[in-house]
């Protein structure tokens, strides 16, 4: 003999919020998650110490302007000077976007809703897009109302400060792209973060070897090249170009063509794109 017992399910008649509203909330979470909001405290505590770390700079100039009249590091290649701090929390950071969803295998239940592997993929990048930007354009605001609130011989270097905040917002979709990319090949968080900062840390100290190597053999034309190899001096190369701001290269050493850099750039983007999409497609079949 069956018995039915009424466990309290109800029927949802509330408004439909559509599929919009659940990639925003699935980067309003996944962002949440990057800077450890709503875990545990020992989440918070390398997002927000290399947080503070990258606004110290800022506040030094800010200093500088108002002790001695001088400004302190450039807007357009804050950036490519803290790029190791940047690279830091990219590492730490991006495995917490995508690998507990792939290591509980709950990527099945995210699409099981009018979800789609490619409304999932740009929800993480969104995020860590958002979280990347914010770690480098505050201090360049930080820096930028110091020197209005200082008042500075002179205009403003208005012009540069937009310049270097469009150009963080490039090199954060570019740095999230192939840090997730990286990130999801493995569920375990520790691998992750070993990928990441071991990718970096070999095109940080690769490109200036190659490009010395290549002006010491007569390689002059090709030598420029080896800098987009490193995302910080790709980034600062397209921006050279576009604002005609000088290149923050090791000892200022000439970059390739503007047009060359920025069709490079482009291209890892999309396969950075590429490269997650595929992954998770993969994962959402196992």
């Amino acid at each position: 003999m069956s018995e039915i017992y009424d466990i309290g399910y109800r029927h949802y008649d509330g408004p439909r919020l559509g599929r919009g509203h659940t990639v925003l909330a699935l980067t309003a979470h996944s962002l949440r998650g990057v800077f450890g909001l709503g875990r545990p405290a020992r989440s918070k505590i390398v997002p927000f110490a290399l947080a503070g770390i990258m606004l110290l700079p800022a506040i030094v100039t800010v200093a500088m302007m108002a002790l001695i009249g001088q400004r302190g590091m450039e807007y357009s290649g804050f950036a490519v000077v803290m790029q190791a701090v940047v690279a830091i929390f990219l590492a730490a950071q991006a495995p917490t976007v995508v690998a507990p969803d792939l290591r509980h295998r709950v990527l099945p239940l995210y699409l099981s809703r009018p979800l789609t592997i490619v409304e999932y993929v740009g929800a993480k990048v969104a995020a860590m897009t958002v979280a990347v930007f914010a770690l480098v354009a505050t201090p360049l605001v930080v820096m930028y109302l110091g020197e209005l609130v200082v008042d500075m011989p002179g205009p403003p270097a208005t012009g540069e400060f937009l310049g270097s905040l469009l150009m963080a917002l490039v090199l954060a979709v570019l740095l999230s792209a192939f840090g997730l990319a990286l990130a999801s090949f493995t569920p375990r968080r520790g691998l992750g973060v070993a990928s990441v900062i071991t990718v970096y840390l070999l095109s940080s100290a690769s490109v200036p070897l190659l490009y010395g190597m290549m002006v010491n053999t007569g390689n002059d034309a090709i030598a420029p090249w080896a800098w987009v190899l490193n995302p910080f001096w790709l980034v600062d190369s397209v921006q050279s170009w576009l604002f005609g701001t000088p290149p923050h290269s090791i000892e200022s050493a000439a970059y390739p063509s503007g047009a060359g850099s920025t069709a490079f750039l482009l291209v890892l983007i999309a396969v950075g794109l590429g490269a997650l999409a595929l992954r998770y497609r993969k994962a959402a079949a196992q």
